[in-house]
């Protein structure tokens, strides 16, 4: 809502980007979100920048409503808009760890959002979180906008069930989510070693991939410093090393500098685990 306000105020998505701390290409894939929403252009493009179209036009007051509303909120609890919490997002994998490392105190102005990997990322481009915890084979930042903040391998191993068996000559059953980084490390490593595998559970959700590998349907992947007392690391030889993935913590860079506090202590507390 902010971006539509803002290329209505500038008449340039540019601009506007700049304004807000955010990379053009975030600005325009917000813009096509809504776009979407709304089922049709709400900019168009003519000699003296970006108009609102008559659909922009009626976009920009309700996101004018939207941003009032937003801000009379935040004043219910005696804070000025300029008080809202910063945005964490976090893999999910590491979910069970943060709520564990940080307290209540830590916390108490940080609003967290878990997903995957690929979906905290996505976020962190598109301006919908500040900060970003992820799982990654690459320790680059994903957009210019973005500071890498520190950076370690967490190493992965393929795990199991107790009492999990596998048939001779029979597809290895996998437990994922295909395009997320943990389907890639697992396909990636059974492709190159030339094995046959299938998808045996698939779902977003981690911690549900989790109760499979419990139940013994199938193989996963985790860091070894995560693997649950219920599951045990397979060792079988037959399984290829699954990759040398990195823990990436990562800040919009106009955030940066006034969250270093919480930077340190994620730093401190969570890194280092």
């Amino acid at each position: 809502m902010r971006s539509v306000v803002g290329i209505s105020e500038t008449g340039s998505i540019t601009k506007a980007a700049k304004n807000l701390g955010l990379s053009q290409p975030a600005i325009s894939s917000q813009i096509k979100r809504i776009e979407s929403a709304v089922g049709g252009s709400i900019f168009q493009k003519s000699a003296n920048g970006s108009s609102a179209t008559e659909l922009g036009k009626l976009v920009l007051i309700q996101a004018k409503k939207i941003l009032e509303a937003n801000d009379q909120l935040l004043m219910l609890r005696g804070g000025a808009p300029d008080d809202t919490p910063v945005r964490l997002g976090l893999s999910n994998i590491y979910s069970r760890r943060m709520l564990a490392v940080m307290t209540k105190a830590e916390m108490a102005n940080v609003s967290l959002y878990a997903d995957s990997s690929a979906e905290i990322i996505k976020c962190l481009i598109d301006g919908f979180v500040d900060i970003g915890i992820y799982i990654s084979m690459t320790d680059a930042a994903p957009d210019p906008t973005i500071e890498v903040v520190d950076q370690q391998v967490d190493e992965v191993t393929w795990v199991r069930s107790k009492d999990f068996t596998l048939s001779p000559g029979a597809p290895i059953p996998l437990l994922t989510w295909p395009g997320q980084i943990m389907h890639d490390l697992m396909t990636q490593a059974l492709d190159r070693k030339g094995m046959v595998y299938r998808i045996a559970f698939s779902s977003p959700d981690y911690h549900a991939r989790i109760e499979a590998a419990k139940a013994g349907i199938g193989l996963t992947v985790l860091p070894k410093r995560l693997v649950p007392d219920t599951l045990m690391m397979a060792n079988e030889y037959y399984l290829p090393p699954p990759g040398m993935p990195k823990m990436i913590l990562c800040a919009r860079s106009e955030f940066r500098q006034k969250n270093e506090k919480l930077l340190d202590q994620l730093r401190d507390r969570f890194m280092s685990m």
